[in-house]
């Protein structure tokens, strides 16, 4: 259990990173655009990628 744990962390990882490597201006701009977000559209924007993940979870498995 805690290797499948480490492994999906470690994948997370390398997801976050993707996008400053190839495009740290970009990543700049994207964080830029976040803080005028207001609350209630980061939490949907949270919530819309929790369900994808986890339906991606029970299509994979």
């Amino acid at each position: 259990m805690w290797h499948d744990f480490l492994v999906a962390l470690a994948l997370v990882m390398v997801m976050e990173g993707i996008l400053p490597f190839l495009s740290p201006r970009g990543m700049r701009s994207v964080l830029k655009a976040s803080l005028e977000l207001n609350d209630r559209a980061l939490r949907v924007g949270g919530l819309i990628s929790m369900l994808i993940g986890v339906i991606t979870l029970y299509l994979v498995n």
